[in-house]
């Protein structure tokens, strides 16, 4: 998201791709209107490495409370309260968490700033962020690959990453209280709570509803409005019609 973000600003490629929207500052660097064109949604996932295949329940401000470094063993009283019945281990809990620019610390920054005053005063949303603890990798495959390889640890990557990997996912409590599983399903409910606006520059984290995952975000093209090439700009229109037309019927198998 931050080389879509970039290469689209300096007109190296014909279209850009982003899993965070430009900012108001980002898009007055622009030498031309760029417009946000939203294609599919997706789940982040929280994902561990724990023995014995536990399957595990988090809230947003315990979450929090992990990514800023304020929780630190596994068994701490807040993780049991969330997991009754789960014999959590006395162990090191370790954050694993993006080195890169990315869409998907985007979405898990926001989702965090948005049930957490503490993370939103300290760290933020952003693609790239100043991290309070842990380890850093590089892209989803970087982050899936350290929890996979070191017990104990905790991290965040896109749905896909972690069923490649064979990752658990932690079920999420919902803003109805509920918790929720990733899935196409809880996706297009928290899709369906999402205010947009007419640029289409919106967040989907924490929506109303029983059934929606919380954290869940979009990925847009960015596109300039004018197109220099009027060919080229055709067939760009051509595709996003397409993308938007039949190749939505695609998006859930993909």
């Amino acid at each position: 998201s931050g080389g879509g973000q970039k290469q689209i600003l300096e007109q190296t490629v014909d279209f850009g791709a982003s899993d965070g929207p430009m900012s108001d500052e980002n898009l007055a660097k622009a030498p031309g209107k760029i417009l946000h064109i939203p294609t599919v949604a997706g789940a982040v996932v929280v994902t561990y490495n724990l023995p014995g295949n536990l399957a595990l329940r988090f809230d947003g401000p315990t979450l929090a409370e992990i990514f800023l470094g304020k929780i630190i063993k596994w068994n701490d009283s807040r993780l049991a309260a969330l997991n009754p019945g789960v014999r959590l281990p006395n162990t090191d809990l370790v954050v694993v968490h993006r080195s890169d620019g990315s869409g998907t610390s985007y979405i898990f920054t926001d989702y965090l700033s948005s049930i957490s005053p503490d993370w939103q005063k300290k760290v933020g949303r952003n693609t790239s962020v100043k991290w309070p603890t842990g380890l850093g990798a590089k892209g989803n495959e970087g982050v899936a690959g350290q929890v996979k390889q070191l017990t104990g640890t905790i991290g965040y990557v896109e749905l896909a990453y972690a069923h490649q990997n064979k990752l658990p996912v932690a079920a999420l409590k919902n803003a109805d209280g509920k918790f929720s599983m990733p899935s196409i399903a809880s996706v297009t409910a928290a899709l369906a709570g999402a205010t947009i606006p007419d640029d289409f520059r919106f967040s989907m984290v924490n929506p109303p509803g029983d059934k929606g995952y919380p954290i869940a975000g979009a990925t847009w093209l960015l596109v300039y409005a004018q197109q220099k090439d009027p060919v080229k700009g055709k067939k760009l229109v051509e595709f996003l019609d397409w993308a938007l037309t039949q190749g939505e019927a695609n998006a859930a198998t993909l």
